[in-house]
């Protein structure tokens, strides 16, 4: 069976995964594929122990294919854990604080968290995955200066955007938010090095452009990277904090004015309806960062 059979046949069962950034516009995006950081480290003890029959030493096998796969077709990552799950051709991988569920032939990536209905448990391994973000957001206590600030109309309503400029997810929406009206957005750049090792780099060459919205914008909509300025960087050091705090582990991810959070991608109608929903002005954040 190919991989694209065989994963049009998994696709109905994985309605018990749940799904955390892109999840919006995962049915309706085809991500590029990724580049990441160094070497794929796995740990060959994923498989029971306890259990050491031939069935066991055919996942182990499994693992090690799964393993080979994931290094040809991305030779600067750096994985943790590859573990088999209980769903069949599904494997469980770690990247730093991400976890993503992915196929053997190491083509197709779902990120979240897997769920068992019947006993209502989370079995996703990983801290980070186990812990999801904090459902409300102190939003005037947040560090706007620190945020890129875009305003998009009279820009009456707030929205802060966790964002790596390297992440497919963010870019769409990036397009999304280019069609929204009347909302200033605090963008807060957040670079994950272990999946996007380029990602810093451009986050500091946005931030140290003479219009820093523009830069975004040019960069997420057209692909265009601002030349680097020397001796320049991004707030890194109080963002990233920032987001470890709030439990921000993945991007896209969205602040309300209100404090309400949303993970992920979303259409633009559903983010304005979302935005109306608590409507707080943003006179109470002028501090936020310009350009």
């Amino acid at each position: 069976m190919s991989p694209q059979t065989r994963m049009n046949a998994l696709l109905t069962k994985l309605l018990l995964l749940s799904c955390v950034p892109g999840l919006a516009l995962a049915q309706n995006v085809q991500s590029d594929s990724t580049q990441f950081e160094e070497t794929i480290r796995s740990k060959s003890d994923a498989v029971d122990a306890s259990v050491i029959d031939s069935g066991d030493l055919a996942r182990r096998n499994d693992l090690v294919a799964v393993q080979r796969n994931l290094r040809l077709m991305y030779p600067k990552t750096r994985f943790g854990m590859i573990s088999a799950t209980p769903l069949p051709g599904i494997y469980e991988v770690e990247m730093g604080r991400n976890v993503a569920f992915v196929e053997e032939s190491g083509r197709y990536f779902i990120f979240g968290r897997m769920f068992d209905m019947e006993k209502q448990e989370d079995i996703t391994s990983g801290a980070a995955a186990a812990q999801p973000a904090s459902p409300a957001v102190d939003f005037a206590s947040l560090p706007l200066q620190h945020a890129i600030k875009s305003v998009h109309g009279q820009g009456r309503r707030a929205l802060v955007v966790f964002s790596d400029p390297d992440c497919p997810y963010c870019k769409k929406l990036e397009q999304e938010l280019a069609k929204v009206d009347d909302v200033t957005v605090y963008t807060f750049l957040m670079p994950l090095e272990q999946l996007h090792p380029d990602s810093r780099a451009k986050a500091d060459a946005v931030w140290c452009s003479k219009d820093r919205s523009a830069a975004w914008s040019a960069l997420m909509l057209d692909g265009k990277v601002p030349k680097k300025t020397k001796g320049c960087e991004a707030p890194h050091e109080a963002v990233l904090p920032l987001a470890e705090k709030l439990g921000v582990s993945g991007t896209p991810f969205l602040v309300a004015g209100d404090g309400r959070t949303m993970p992920g991608a979303a259409a633009a109608a559903r983010i304005s309806t979302w935005l109306d929903a608590v409507m707080k002005p943003v006179e109470a954040n002028v501090q936020g960062g310009t350009q």
